[in-house]
């Protein structure tokens, strides 16, 4: 399926005479606790963006915590999976939507409005799906069927558990009643046919096995549509309607992988590249995509990026250094399965990478020693100055990397 090279970072060291100045960051210590996920977003509505992160938000520009839920702590684990701004009941403010490792439910967290959030009150803790499925190492939230909406999608490490997108969904309760509205000035009484009543999740199953530790999404065969990519193989989205027909399973590899893998064609030649972290070891590689073989099947060619350092559970994409070119960010995962993995003594780091026209990867330390990662890694200008700041939750602490590109 693929061959294997190797082509660590001294290889290609000549290209960093080639890249821009490295960004600096300032770092900012939001809390320190076990959370491991985050999200960026206008929480009470002042127009400065918010960082959320596990039990807590944090208020622009004074960054104090206030609370958002209670989340147990169990051996080692603040049991959440990853935060997710969303307005859920459409009433312009940003709700948060989470999950666990564990629990099979889904819930969401509605959001009352600025004066009960600069308050300090819990946010309201409302169900919105049960999933039946538990083991889950992360979940997306992605627009699979194309309608502008993102889906709630869990990535499990058990390759029987069933791959589903639940499809959120307005709640409505028929009804026959006179609702007096007034139009062109008069007063009219129309019926209404039907009231809000909540809001939850349709089903729609893509496959009954095909998991495993690691997901991603993007054109893998270069068709026009957007694949869905596991540690177990890849799902071919079917043409028209996503939910009409079948995903159609392509077992091409079984491996273990970062939560996202990244899918993009890195060197320009018309084919989509895997870019992929060794979630629970070291290593961070490329698959760079080849022709197919005679039977239709993908082959591609493994690259070794780095190895210096292990548990780069989580990547990311971000124009940090405002070339017009994303940049990748990972870093390690601080104390992953409690520090039984690799490489788990060793410092915390976070760094990012340039990719050039060639698909060269050029290597910046952001941060080594004090900050490393969870399981998710959002990106925004937080401070407003132009360049793009980075947010990172973990065990060793939640913290906002300052970009200091511009003044």
């Amino acid at each position: 399926m693929w061959r294997t090279t190797t082509c660590l970072l001294a290889c290609f060291a000549a290209q960093s005479a080639l890249a821009a100045e490295p960004v600096k960051f300032d770092v900012k210590v939001l809390t320190v606790d076990a959370n491991e996920g985050c999200d960026i977003a206008d929480f009470d509505g002042d127009g400065k963006l918010d960082v959320v992160a596990g039990r807590n938000w944090y208020h622009n520009p004074d960054w104090l915590p206030r609370p958002v839920r209670n989340i147990d702590d169990v051996n080692g684990y603040v049991h959440s999976n990853g935060d997710f701004a969303y307005d859920v009941d459409g009433d312009g403010k940003m709700d948060i939507v989470a999950g666990d490792f564990f629990d099979t439910k889904v819930y969401w967290y509605h959001n009352a409005g600025a004066d009960s959030l600069l308050k300090g009150f819990l946010w309201e803790k409302i169900p919105l799906v049960d999933t039946g499925l538990g083991a889950n190492e992360i979940a997306f939230f992605h627009d699979l069927n194309g309608d502008g909406k993102p889906e709630w999608i869990c990535n499990s490490w058990i390759d029987k558990n069933p791959l589903v997108a639940w499809e959120l969904k307005t709640l409505e309760k028929p009804i026959e009643e006179d609702v007096k509205v007034v139009v062109d000035g008069k007063d009219v009484v129309r019926k209404v046919a039907s009231t809000t009543i909540g809001f939850g999740a349709e089903r729609h199953l893509i496959s009954e096995t095909g998991q495993l530790h690691g997901m991603g999404f993007g054109d893998i065969n270069n068709d026009g549509r957007e694949d869905i990519l596991t540690a177990a193989g890849w799902f071919e989205k079917p043409e028209g309607n996503a939910w009409e027909s079948p995903w159609k399973f392509h077992p091409d590899w079984k491996t273990r992988w970062s939560c996202p893998v990244l899918v993009r064609d890195l060197n320009a030649d018309g084919k989509n590249d895997i870019i992929i972290g060794n979630p629970h070891d070291y290593g961070l590689f490329v698959w760079l995509a080849q022709e197919p073989s005679a039977d239709g099947k993908l082959q591609f060619k493994e690259e070794t990026i780095d190895k210096s350092y292990s548990q780069l559970h989580c990547l990311h994409f971000a124009d940090l250094n405002g070339d017009g070119r994303d940049e990748l960010i990972t870093g390690k995962r601080v104390r992953a399965h409690n520090q039984n993995d690799p490489g788990a003594a060793e410092p915390p780091i976070i760094c990012y990478y340039e990719i050039d026209p060639a698909g060269k990867f050029t290597k910046h330390i952001i941060n080594e020693g004090q900050v490393g990662i969870g399981l998710q890694i959002r990106t925004a200008d937080i401070d407003g100055d132009g360049d793009i700041d980075i947010v990172v939750p973990g065990k060793e602490g939640t913290q906002i990397l300052f970009n200091q590109m511009k003044p």
